[in-house]
């Protein structure tokens, strides 16, 4: 079986209305991840900028770990990526 690639896209529209490329995202050496970091590799999978198994690759997270990440955004904004808030926002 034949797997389709989608094309590569040159940026996309980041969590601030901006063009994000590859060259604005978050290092991969990066250890402390804000929330506007999570929104940008968010953006960038959702976008075609990065696979999710190219972002999971470069900045070492798990899938289920990038997922919850997506799924707080779709839940409750860019707020839903704060860990300070993580407990109340999960109940």
């Amino acid at each position: 079986m034949t797997e389709t690639h989608r094309p590569r896209v040159k940026y996309v529209i980041g969590p601030d209305g901006s063009p994000l490329t590859v060259a604005d995202l978050p290092p991969p050496t990066t250890k402390r991840w804000v929330i506007r970091r999570k929104a940008e590799v968010v953006a960038a999978v959702r976008g075609g900028l990065l696979s999710l198994e190219e972002a999971c690759t470069r900045y070492t997270l798990t899938v289920d770990e990038f997922l919850s990440w997506q799924m707080s955004i779709d839940q409750h904004g860019l707020a839903g990526l704060r860990t300070t808030r993580l407990q109340q926002y999960r109940m």
